[in-house]
């Protein structure tokens, strides 16, 4: 059975707070929050891109899992925002990690859900026994075009985990996985653009709400468990509203969801996203708890799993810093700054 061994994240410190955004476009801060439920974003500094986000998340990882970088076998990057339209990220962490040559590497892109897409297929190379250990990484310099409604939520932030087979080693074992997927191009980037475009308001119902909704009763169905048996539960965050109705109309609880809520804080790194509400969960999580995630990636699909913690990870979790703790260190910025980092001007 493939089980979670390790993770770590990185956030970038620095922040833009919604309202600032708002000023510059003489738009109502107070509409925007409560539409959003989001107050500020994580933003990159200059020199960052997705790949540097990725190195000091899969070194946390590799810290909490306490295996040696040349152990890895696969390498999954899953990203919106790769600094090379060719030229592989997963190669370039992974020759900074030193992990070695004997060892299989792809770039994912699904939008939201490219890094969840990784975690699959490494769950697939381990169940089969072709390979032992595997790193899986979702990170992104998310995109907004200035005066889009994207530009309010879109963060960046990079998550990297550590699968593996042993027993003796996990920290959570991923007990079932499922995935629902329709051809719903509500969110779209055409090659040479240098921002993504969107249908609106079609992307809640049509595609987050079909999808995340659709996979999460296929997921309870298959696994014949109910909203009640699990400690926590995590859907991908777009906004402060969709992961809290989702949870809602499966049934479950807001406390089930708070812990998860990293949207709130930072916005949406895209990729990132699901994975860094695992990982605060998975920060204060108990033994034998179980954890349901659902994410979602425009275009359209979303990948479900059910998760259950060890007596392992009680352990483990002295090894690195709470996710929560790392986003509460930060430094506000200008949005002449913001655009100056981004590289808008």
């Amino acid at each position: 059975m493939a089980s979670i061994i390790g993770y770590g994240a990185y956030v970038p410190r620095y922040r833009l707070k919604i309202e600032d955004i708002a000023d510059v476009w003489k738009k109502e801060t107070t509409e925007i929050v409560a539409g959003l439920r989001i107050i500020e974003k994580s933003v990159p500094a200059f020199d960052e891109d997705a790949v540097t986000l990725a190195i000091p998340a899969a070194k946390n990882a590799f810290a909490m899992a306490g295996i040696k970088p040349t152990q890895i076998e696969s390498v999954y990057f899953g990203s919106e925002s790769h600094p090379y339209a060719v030229n592989p990220s997963s190669t370039i962490v992974a020759e900074y990690l030193g992990i070695g040559r004997n060892f299989m590497a792809a770039d994912l892109e699904f939008a939201c859900k490219a890094a969840t897409a990784g975690m699959q297929a490494t769950i697939g190379l381990i169940n089969s026994k072709q390979t032992q250990y595997g790193l899986v990484i979702g990170s992104d310099t998310a995109q907004g075009k200035p005066h889009d409604i994207l530009e309010y939520t879109a963060a960046s932030a990079g998550v990297a985990y550590v699968l593996g087979n042993k027993k003796t080693e996990a920290i959570a074992n991923i007990l079932y996985t499922s995935s629902y997927t329709s051809d719903t191009p509500d969110f779209w980037r055409r090659d040479g653009e240098k921002y993504p475009s969107h249908f609106g308001r079609f992307t809640g119902e049509p595609a987050y709400f079909t999808h995340v909704l659709s996979e999460g009763k296929k997921l309870l169905e298959q696994s014949k468990l109910k909203p009640s048996d699990f400690d926590y539960c995590i859907f991908h965050m777009p906004n402060g509203k969709f992961p809290r109705a989702a949870a809602k109309k499966l049934g479950f609880t807001p406390e089930q969801l708070a812990p998860s809520l990293t949207v709130d804080k930072i916005g949406n790194p895209y990729s990132a996203a699901v994975f860094l509400g695992l990982s605060a969960v998975l920060d204060i999580a108990k033994p034998k708890q179980k954890i349901f995630v659902v994410s979602y990636g425009s275009g359209a699909g979303s990948d479900g799993f059910i998760i259950e913690t060890t007596e392992r990870i009680v352990k483990k979790q002295k090894t690195n810093q709470p996710i929560m703790e790392m986003i509460s260190q930060k430094e506000y910025i200008s949005y002449t700054q913001y655009l100056k980092q981004t590289h808008t001007i």
